[in-house]
């Protein structure tokens, strides 16, 4: 027996020799397997559906006669296609090569080369030239069979590429034998807790880390096929896009990684600020250190209530966990588990148990492996969780040492208990002229606990040949405040680890890998070369996004007037900041935002997004539904047979319509929406649903306060009328885009037909106005038919002031239902409808 210390697992009688046996035909077809957003629509996978999908490829890869051992490169977010396409790889012996969504097509391109693939699966498959390609629009389920061939441990499941855009791809290899020795041993200890799982069963698990990662794997497609649970993924990292996932979805469980834990922790705190309870919360916060787990768990209820009821435990994992984010967490009555492991380990090596964690450690070693530190406090990991290699131009390296150790780069300390600490990678271990060791992770530590600090990170100057610690840091407050919060850090910090060197980092954020790392290489390069106090990444965003010459871009440079930004890239760009920055912004600051230093200036003080507009669902629940129909009949249909008779023509366009569509017609008066309804087909019209301008229907809710009361009262019980009788939803013109987007979706999925009017307000003269592009980016995103409407005659009544028209003398036309392929823009698709409906009036 070695010094080291060993924990061993007894195998079984019959052991796996696959991981495909997780996945045979599974006994629980109906559950739900993966639950994914696709724009904004929600996707919802079986089991059955699953495997059927992975079917479906597999049988692609025989159809292109791709053989056993040959590669197939996987590219896209994570999503239930993405499953499908490495469990049909699986199925038929083929190499997977998982590639991280965000990855360059140059760097992705070099990968394909290297490793010959041959086919290219994914969202973003053809940016790859010369290849094949399935996009993963193109799956299909169907009744394909699921029926994978018979594969050992020592048989190659994937390729993941872990190094940078810059250099020579290198690929870790990873065989069956890999995974299962971390997932048998998860699973025996799973098994101790089985019988508790019907009590929350399914257990769903919200996985915000990239399936090209193999830890995403382990969470996200591995473990949820053992407990039978259901995985749901997201494409978004706002804070308040996670949180309400979490509540509306029902989360049991959070996967992630620690800069997204963070991210939610500063939400809950900006939410309490926004509320005045701050104070009070800090305090509760400090008095409830050592109570029992029920205590704190009724003291925080408001935060649990936040989050839902049965949301309990973070997964954390891809970089170590600060010691403040993980007591927050701790403390509020979460349970927090935190790993460690590299992807050269088949992701895990130790793991905190939930229920008997050390505070501040990374875990005991998992069954099954040894750990041992050497001499230098490196840590050395042997087992069979260990990669088979390293793929490098065609050629498969040794990973591990003459005794079979793997050496992770990785420094780490170890207590009586066999807990292990981390303490940093190696390389970035400063060494200073006296010979101590610093480590960055205790440095960071102490400046992101001064209120100025937002972020930061702490690298080796090389200075007269020896090394100096030196902070890079973001800052919430101006740049003077800079040397106070340094200096209050030094004072927790011994004599040698002392910081004396600092940079403020210009831009809004650190350059981040996808599992939200800090590229260390990066950033020190910016910071020798001076490329630091460059325009920020937003900027350089910015530039290449809207002009293809890179010329620059300075903070008074006009939104609209130098950038040419319509509304919709207004949309886009707000998205793309507060994914990038994990930040809440506020969406009416934003809209009244002029040049890029406008912008930035909002990345600095993020706030809580609330939204102010009546996104509800009680108009369209019972009895409220059997109110409308009652009203429909009784009031709107004779009401508008008396006005009018509307002729109604092309009706039969609406028999082949099976599930929700979405509707576009043009806008003539404020009773558009009560001519439209008669016209339609009980089936559509019963589950149809209308846009209305946010801005009045929320003036409506919550009157003015400067008001006399029966006014108010007289607006709510208005809102409450239109709301029900009308079944409208909010769409306001300035703000809230993204999350009336949002809600149109939900709709859809909720099986509701959608109403727009697209030209954004009543026509002048009655010509059709311009359809602005939100309805080409909902169509784009939807995947769902299209039905173009049109209403004539009605504006003419409308300027000659008539209530009454004759039978025939206003006209409706429905065209054909439309389905845009992935291939349209969202331009070119508001083109094509607003010449649709143009149409339909040359044919009345």
């Amino acid at each position: 027996m070695h010094d080291e210390e060993r924990e061993l697992v007894e195998t079984d009688t019959m052991p796996r020799q696959s991981i495909l046996e997780y996945f045979q035909a599974s006994s629980r077809p109906d559950e739900m397997a993966v639950v994914w957003r696709r724009g904004y629509k929600i996707e919802r996978w079986s089991y059955e559906r699953l495997l059927a999908a992975a079917g479906w490829f597999a049988n692609e890869l025989d159809c292109r006669e791709i053989k056993r051992g040959e590669h197939v490169l996987i590219w896209g977010a994570n999503s239930g296609e993405w499953i499908a396409a490495f469990l049909g790889c699986v199925a038929r012996g083929v190499v997977a090569v998982p590639m991280d969504d965000i990855a360059s097509a140059d760097f992705a391109g070099r990968v394909v080369a290297q490793v010959k693939a041959r086919l290219v699966a994914g969202a973003r498959a053809n940016e790859i030239h010369g290849v094949p390609a399935v996009h993963f629009d193109e799956f299909q389920s169907g009744s394909f069979q699921w029926q994978p061939i018979e594969a050992t441990r020592s048989d190659v499941v994937e390729i993941i590429f872990t190094s940078g855009t810059t250099a020579e791809p290198r690929g870790v290899v990873l065989t069956h034998g890999n995974l299962l020795a971390n997932l048998e041993a998860i699973e025996r200890e799973f098994q101790k807790y089985e019988k508790y799982e019907r009590y929350v069963h399914p257990l769903r698990i919200l996985d915000l880390v990239p399936l090209s990662h193999v830890f995403g794997q382990i969470m996200g497609v591995f473990i949820p096929q053992i407990l039978g649970a259901t995985t749901h993924f997201m494409d978004s990292l706002r804070p308040s896009e996670v949180t309400g996932t979490i509540r509306s979805e029902k989360i049991n469980v959070l996967v992630t990684v620690p800069r997204v834990t963070e991210s939610l922790r500063d939400k809950v705190e900006r939410d309490l600020e926004s509320r005045g309870e701050i104070v009070h919360f800090r305090k509760q916060f400090q008095q409830s250190e050592g109570k029992h787990f029920l205590r704190r768990w009724w003291t925080f209820r408001r935060i649990h209530q936040q989050f839902g009821w049965r949301f309990w435990a973070i997964v954390c994992g891809g970089a170590a966990l600060s010691h403040d984010i993980e007591q927050f967490w701790g403390r509020v009555g979460y349970a927090v588990i935190q790993g460690y492991g590299l992807t050269e380990t088949t992701a895990t090596v130790s793991l905190n148990h939930p229920f008997k964690s050390t505070r501040g450690s990374i875990g005991k070693a998992m069954p099954g492996m040894e750990v041992k530190l050497s001499e230098a406090g490196e840590i050395l990991v042997r087992g069979e969780n260990i990669a088979s290699g390293y793929f490098q131009n065609g050629n498969v390296a040794r990973v591990l040492d003459e005794e079979g150790w793997f050496h992770t780069g990785d420094l780490g300390e170890r207590d009586e208990g066999g807990a292990l600490f981390f303490k940093g990678r190696s390389k970035n271990v400063i060494v200073t002229p006296e010979g101590m060791n610093i480590y960055p992770g205790d440095l960071e530590a102490a400046l992101r606990a001064q209120p100025e600090v937002r972020d930061c990170i702490v690298i080796g100057l090389e200075t007269d040949g020896n090394a100096e610690a030196c902070a890079v840091l973001i800052l919430k407050e101006p740049i003077g405040d800079a040397a106070e919060a340094v200096n209050r850090a030094n004072q927790s910090l011994a004599p040698y680890q002392q910081i004396r060197q600092w940079r403020i980092w210009t831009e809004a954020d650190f350059p981040r890998t996808s599992t939200q790392k800090p590229m260390i290489g990066e950033i020190k390069k910016k910071l020798e070369t001076g490329e630091s106090n460059r325009p920020s990444g937003l900027r350089e965003w910015i530039t290449n996004w809207k002009n293809g010459d890179n010329r620059d871009i300075s903070q008074a440079s006009n939104l609209g007037r130098d950038l040419n930004l319509s509304s919709m890239d207004r949309v886009d760009l707000l998205a793309y900041l507060e994914d990038r920055y994990q930040v809440e912004i506020d969406e009416a600051q934003f809209s009244s935002a002029t040049n890029v230093g406008d912008l930035e200036a909002l990345l600095r003080q993020p706030a809580s997004a609330v939204s102010v507009f009546p996104f509800v669902w009680w108009p369209r629940r019972w009895p409220i539904t059997w109110i409308r129909d009652a009203a429909f009949y009784l009031l709107i249909c004779p009401a508008a047979l008396i006005m009018g008779w509307p002729r109604v023509r092309g009706k039969e366009n609406l028999r082949r319509l099976k599930g929700p569509a979405l509707f576009v017609c043009n806008h003539v008066t404020t009773i558009d929406l009560g001519i439209l309804l008669p016209a339609l087909s009980a089936h559509v019209r019963r589950r149809l649903t209308a846009g209305m301008g946010g801005e009045r229907l929320c003036s409506m809710r919550h009157p003015s306060r400067e008001r006399t009361i029966f006014w108010r009262i007289y607006q709510q019980i208005q809102y409450g009328l239109i709301a029900a009788l009308m079944n409208v939803f909010p769409l306001p013109q300035r703000s809230a885009v993204r999350e009336t987007f949002s809600f149109i979706g939900e709709l859809i999925d909720a099986g509701w037909n959608v109403l727009i009017f697209p030209e954004g307000t009543l026509t002048k003269d009655g010509n059709l106005l311009p359809f602005r592009t939100g309805i080409g980016v909902l169509a784009s995103q939807l995947k769902v038919p299209v039905v173009p409407l049109r209403i004539d005659g009605l504006y003419e009544l409308r300027q000659a002031g008539k209530t009454f028209a004759g039978p025939g003398k206003v006209r409706i036309s429905i065209g054909e239902p439309i389905l845009f392929g992935r291939e349209a823009t969202p331009g070119e698709i508001t083109q094509e409808l607003e010449m649709r409906v143009a149409a339909l009036g040359q044919r009345t």
